[in-house]
């Protein structure tokens, strides 16, 4: 498992990662905003030449979230997308969903309430 802390506001974001039935899992736990799209970004993007990249984002520690975060999304599920793989989210609750939903996230990136659905799609 991997820890890594946001860049700029390292209190605010802490990301974990794992792997499930050969699923790369990134456990997000705080608050996203510009601050932290350096290690959001580093954490949720594929590695550069990874084929078929499966990744699922785990929202659901998430407290805030705003544009910034939605723009590094939307990147990650564009580069996995390119390199033949996919990107889901899972577990986004209250305001964070709310951000989803509003900006029309979910109708672009498949989104579920728990990991395993995520995991079993």
């Amino acid at each position: 498992m991997t820890s890594t802390q946001g860049t700029g506001r390292p209190d605010r974001l802490s990301v974990k990662e794992h792997t499930a039935n050969g699923i790369r899992v990134v456990t997000l736990c705080g608050e996203i905003d510009h601050d932290v799209t350096d290690a959001l970004r580093d954490a949720v993007l594929p590695a550069a030449g990874q084929d078929r990249p499966r990744t699922a984002v785990d929202l659901s520690a998430v407290t805030f979230m705003d544009s910034s975060g939605i723009n590094v999304l939307v990147s990650a599920h564009q580069a996995a997308d390119d390199a033949g793989g996919w990107l889901r989210v899972a577990g986004a609750q209250g305001p964070v969903l709310r951000v989803i939903r509003l900006v029309g996230l979910d109708a672009v990136i498949a989104c579920h309430p728990t990991v395993e659905q995520a995991l079993g799609s």
